[in-house]
């Protein structure tokens, strides 16, 4: 390439693009600088050479006015910000944990992984460290249920992570609200974060229960209930939000 410097942004830009497109989408290469009759798909301008100059992609050229014919492999390039969910209960070692295998498990089973930032969390941090109930993860188990959280207490970083914050009880529900309070004075947080936080047993549709009960004090059967109440307000969850995304998607 004659006459042209290098160390222009434009040139670094142009190379990049003419790269890419030149090694992977030759032929989506040839619909995206030239211009086609939309009745009869032939091609009316000439494409650009590989080696054309630096003027052939300015902001007036075909390179940019005709954007439209991108390909999706150029496209997928730009991908969405993946779904943040957290789980929260009393201690982050029965509920919380179980709430995050089941909904990771779901997400997995759909092909979603990538779609979703999954976590869980205790409003106090007196088990901070330890790994979940033994019984929880025994109940998973026998429904192939991997429950591997580590337990750690809700943090103010949190509400500006993620999307939606899932309480296990009105009591967890106000004491996250609480901690909001709190922290909101001391660093900036987002003015809507309270409105992230809601009820886990709001997503149920098979289930009349307003709370998930803390199982700890209870007998195995507790441990079902759980994850009874579980999987039915996940699956209702990932409904929901693949819905919202199809409806963004298409509008």
């Amino acid at each position: 390439m004659k006459n042209v410097d290098p160390s222009t942004s434009n040139f670094v830009y142009s190379q990049v693009v003419l790269n890419f497109i030149s090694s992977s989408c030759s032929l989506q290469y040839q619909q995206l600088t030239g211009i086609y009759d939309s009745a009869t798909n032939a091609q009316i301008s000439v494409a650009l050479p590989l080696q054309a100059p630096i003027a052939a992609v300015s902001p007036f050229s075909p390179l940019v006015n005709h954007a439209r014919f991108i390909p999706s492999a150029v496209a997928s390039m730009s991908q969405t910000k993946p779904s943040a969910v957290l789980f929260v209960c009393l201690g982050n070692i029965c509920r919380s944990p179980a709430a995050e295998a089941v909904f990771t498990d779901l997400v997995r089973k759909r092909g979603l992984e990538s779609r979703f930032k999954i976590d869980s969390a205790g409003t106090i941090g007196f088990h901070e460290g330890n790994p979940a109930d033994s019984r929880m993860r025994a109940a998973g188990k026998r429904r192939g249920l991997e429950v591997t959280s580590i337990s750690r207490p809700i943090r103010p970083s949190d509400f500006r992570e993620f999307d939606l914050i899932l309480a296990m009880d009105m009591q967890n529900r106000e004491d996250i609200l609480s901690a909001y309070e709190r922290w909101r004075s001391k660093e900036s947080l987002p003015e809507d974060a309270p409105k992230k936080v809601k009820l886990m047993c709001s997503y149920c549709t098979k289930h009349s229960e307003a709370e998930v009960p803390d199982p700890y004090y209870g007998g195995p059967q507790g441990f079902e209930k759980v994850l009874d109440l579980l999987e039915d307000a996940c699956e209702s969850l990932l409904n929901t939000f693949m819905a919202e995304n199809s409806n963004t998607s298409t509008s």
